[in-house]
């Protein structure tokens, strides 16, 4: 890659000497020097998206000098401006269900290219892209030393033909490299190897320049990064790829809220009873499309780690970034992780020249700003359905006993005895306890205290319960090499969590199948089996098909709750279980203290494990060097396939753009509630042979052992169009009280919403949907928006949206809209039965409101206003095109 600047910089552009080595930058304070604003007292993650608009400042890459003096405006107006600027991220991190499509899309569009008379090669990432195979791996086998091996041997053997691709991926396009399954999760390979803080490029003249390391990921949880202070954010698989083609990403100034911690975390508590109180206290606040920006003195006293964690759950509070700046802590982290010392004195020096570093002075403006004191941090979890329902551990048992009167409505007391064991099965009892995800598997921490719980069990004589499936799947090869280094590895294994793989398994619903007799027992008796994970996600019908509450707790936790077995003991004051006496065992019996853990952390987590395991962190295993691929300009698509095939986006597309036209004569085909997530709306599970995904997979002599997961299929579209809102906890409220992926069809009878789709689209008609608030929360998958496009909704009508999904269904072509002045879908008592037009459109500029005419099933018609979310100049262009990839092949072939 090459750093292009622009004409106009010549002011702001500065040289930095660290050591015997000088680079160039662009400085803040040198544009402040130069009248273009003050811009002291502005929070660093905005000072990073400054540097970005300094660097690119030339009306011919779409910067102004008015967008660069808007930030001094921001500062004057209390952080607030409406002004729409041109970001452009450094990289881009993929992870391989949201990488594979993005693959195929680059595919497709060399292939469209070459059909408008353009040149192949100019689909082409311009910015380094780093996708790491996590995603994939399936938790077959569990409880067992040779549970790592089999689930990576069913690994491969389910998912060759999209490593076949992706191989391809890596030799045809440029600035695109593998990280190989079985190394890591991509965003804590991120965080310990790939994110630099500051990176340094060549201009066009060949001079070094250094600026602040940014980048938007193909999953959401690419804030992770932000503990780093490396300022990135999820996108869809849409955006990301107009941002490698050198799209820059249109977006308004954000609005900064200040999160002030103080104090320090007492003993007993963890980064994930912390990150969860925060995600409660930000998902009440209110901060969907905003920067969070963390600073207070509490920082002083908080690990990177712990950063880290808090940072990884910004989708879970609805937040764009939760950033933390460059303190001593991060040159800490980037040393033991074994950054190059030349890197951590340019980190330094960059930081404290151009204004980013956090000293005891940092006093930036905020928009808003709320404050906790770390001290007042309880053990907790939350569940069982959302992140952001916190629940303190003393408050558990009672919680559930709640959830399973009021929201459940099923008897507490029903057994089902479970065939061939000598246990019943009843609702409460934890089925999976899986130490698993991003989120806290990069924190050693928690890992090791995860470790020495399992110790002080052992040692009492106690194990996991028999029906509880165990597992543990870190984040990157650096966890194994700690927790053998600290023999504790052995201790884990020895009730149960053994290694699985490393991936994100059970947090994404890779955790595979439970005791066929007691999937049969839950079934039978109607029963709610949970879950217990360390993850970031508990939405329904995620984690694993057989069940229904889903809790998130830290690693420590995990282990006590497979412990004991049950969501109806309360562990803060009932016994988990007896030891070889007989004698009851306590959670504080066998809970380590912050200065065992801390002992052991400093012992074990070492730079030269880092520089170790991330030595060959590209090259992969025997298995991965001998994935056969054959090279090419275009991708030769297997007609046989069913988990790569073309799709259909742009074919047949001419070379002009068409216009935005109203809506008129829509049917309704889902209306939905609140806190309808994206895995809602494209799960990423498993399926059966029985759903529109299954049927079509049978068609073709595939299995059900064989169907894999939704996740695993996104590389073909026929699979996902069939997988669209085909969760099957989604409620469509046409139909009373029925579960899973059904609608009215045109003739009023139930049936799959996808069955219905295409009978409207053979006879031409239009679809519309009607949702509640959040819509769209949750992941970053861009097969939410590309599966509404493809079942030919053209319009989707919410209470709010949630930030990335709304994006991508503007890449995608579908416009969402807001109902405005009060009304609801239920306000205006929508059945199903009515019509829709929205008319205004043609001529539509950024969040317009226009008229939208309902007729009721009687025939009369209600006229409401809803504001249009195309939010944007740019997004316009994007829908007239039929979406941003359309935009962008057409101006490339043009060009």
């Amino acid at each position: 890659m090459t750093v292009t600047v622009g004409k106009d910089t010549a002011k702001t552009r500065k040289t930095l000497k660290v050591g015997d080595q000088s680079v160039a930058y662009y400085s803040i304070p040198a544009a402040q020097a130069a009248g273009l604003g003050d811009f002291d007292r502005l929070p660093a993650a905005l000072k990073v998206v400054l540097e970005n608009l300094l660097r690119f400042e030339d009306d011919g890459f779409s910067v102004s000098v008015d967008d660069i003096r808007a930030f001094a405006d921001w500062a004057k107006n209390g952080g607030k401006t409406n002004r729409e600027i041109a970001y452009r991220p450094a990289r881009v991190l993929m992870q391989d269900f949201t990488g594979v499509p993005a693959v195929v899309d680059l595919a497709a569009m060399r292939d469209g290219i070459k059909a408008l008379g353009g040149d192949a090669q100019k689909i082409n990432p311009l910015n380094p892209v780093d996708l790491v195979i996590d995603h994939s791996v399936m938790i077959d086998e569990f409880g067992n030393p040779r549970a790592f091996q089999m689930n990576v041997d069913r690994e491969y053997e389910r998912n060759m033909e999209r490593y076949q691709f992706l191989k391809w991926g890596q030799s045809a396009f440029n600035n695109f490299r593998v990280v190989p399954p079985g190394t890591g999760i991509c965003h804590q390979v991120n965080l310990e190897y790939l994110a630099q803080t500051v990176w340094t490029d060549t201009d066009q003249n060949g001079e070094l320049v250094a600026y602040p390391d940014t980048l938007v990921g193909t999953d959401s949880h690419t804030t992770m990064v932000n503990g780093l202070a490396v300022l990135g954010w999820g996108v869809g698989g849409i955006e990301a790829e107009a941002a490698m083609l050198g799209q820059p990403i249109s977006m308004l100034i954000p609005e900064v809220v200040g999160f002030k911690l103080t104090g320090e975390m007492v003993e007993g508590t963890t980064a994930t009873d912390l990150v969860l109180k925060v995600v409660e206290m930000l998902r009440a606040k209110g901060v969907v499309g905003k920067f969070v920006e963390f600073y207070g003195e509490g920082l002083d006293r908080l690990p990177l780690a712990d950063r880290a964690t808090i940072a990884n759950m910004a989708p879970e509070y609805g937040a764009t970034c939760g950033f933390f700046p460059i303190d001593g802590e991060t040159l800490r982290y980037l040393r033991q992780t074994g950054r190059d010392e030349d890197r951590i004195a340019l980190v330094e020096a960059y930081a404290k020249e151009n204004g980013f570093w956090r000293g005891d002075d940092y006093a930036p403006i905020y928009t808003d700003t709320l404050e906790l004191d770390m001290g007042t941090i309880v053990p907790a979890i939350s569940g069982p359905k959302r992140p952001q329902d916190y629940l303190p551990l003393t408050n558990a048992k009672e919680a559930f006993a709640k959830e399973m009167a009021e929201t459940f409505k099923r008897p507490m007391d029903k057994e089902v005895a479970v065939k061939g064991e000598d246990y019943t099965m009843s609702s409460g009892k934890v089925v999976i306890a899986s130490i698993t995800s991003c989120t806290n598997t990069s924190n050693p921490y928690v890992l090791i205290g995860a470790g020495l719980v399992a110790r002080k069990a052992r040692a009492l004589g106690l194990n996991r319960k028999p029906w509880v499936k165990t597992s543990l799947a870190p984040g990157s090869q650096v966890v194994t090499e700690y927790l053998e280094a600290a023999g504790l590895q052995e201790d884990l294994d020895a009730i149960g969590f053994n290694l699985v793989g490393y991936g994100c398994t059970t947090c994404i619903g890779n955790s595979g199948p439970i005791q066929k007799e007691l999937s049969e027992a839950i079934a039978e008796g109607d029963l709610v089996a949970t879950s217990v994970l360390s993850g970031n996600r508990n939405f329904e019908g995620r984690i694993s098909p057989d069940v229904r509450a889903n809790y998130l707790a830290s690693p420590p936790l995990v282990v006590a709750y497979a412990l004991a077995g049950d969501m109806n003991i309360d562990l803060t004051s009932e016994p988990l279980g007896q030891d070889k006496d007989g004698n009851d065992v306590f959670l504080k019996d066998i809970w380590p203290t912050n200065a065992e853990i801390a002992e052991l952390v400093e012992k074990t987590v070492t730079r030269e494990a880092f520089l170790k395991k991330y030595a060959d962190v590209f090259k992969g295993d025997e298995k991965w060097q001998g994935v056969e691929v054959t090279g090419g300009e275009t991708y030769d698509w297997p007609p046989t396939s069913t988990y790569i095939q073309n799709p259909p986006y742009f074919q047949g597309m001419g070379k002009d753009a068409g216009e935005i036209t109203n809506i008129e004569g829509a049917k309704v085909l889902a209306i939905l509630g609140d806190m309808v997530t994206t895995d809602h709306i494209s799960p990423a599970g498993s399926f059966k042979d029985t759903t529109p995904a299954g049927k079509y997979l049978t068609d073709r002599q595939v299995a059900p052992r064989e169907f894999n997961s939704y996740g695993s299929r996104r590389g073909n579209h026929e699979v996902m169009m069939r997988g669209t809102f085909a969760n099957i906890r989604i409620k469509n409220e046409m139909l009373d009280g029925v579960e899973g992926g059904y609608t009215k069809g045109p003739d009023g009878s139930q049936m799959a919403i996808y069955d219905a789709a295409m009978a409207y689209a053979e006879a031409g008609t239009p679809l519309v949907i009607f949702a509640g608030e959040q819509y769209g929360a949750g992941s970053s998958r861009d097969w939410a928006a590309k599966g509404t496009a493809l079942l030919g909704v053209k319009a989707v009508i919410a209470e709010n949206f949630e930030r990335i999904h709304r994006s991508n269904l503007v890449g995608m072509g579908v416009i969402p809209f807001e109902f405005t002045g009060g009304d609801t879908r239920k306000s205006l008592g929508l059945t199903g039965e009515e019509t829709v037009s929205i008319e205004g459109l043609d001529g539509v500029k950024p969040q317009d409101v226009v008229a939208c005419h309902i007729t009721m099933g009687d025939g009369t018609t209600k006229t409401i206003q809803i504001k249009c979310r195309i939010d944007t100049a740019p997004e316009i262009e994007y829908v007239e095109n039929g979406g941003v990839l359309h935009y962008v092949l057409r101006n490339l072939a043009k060009a």
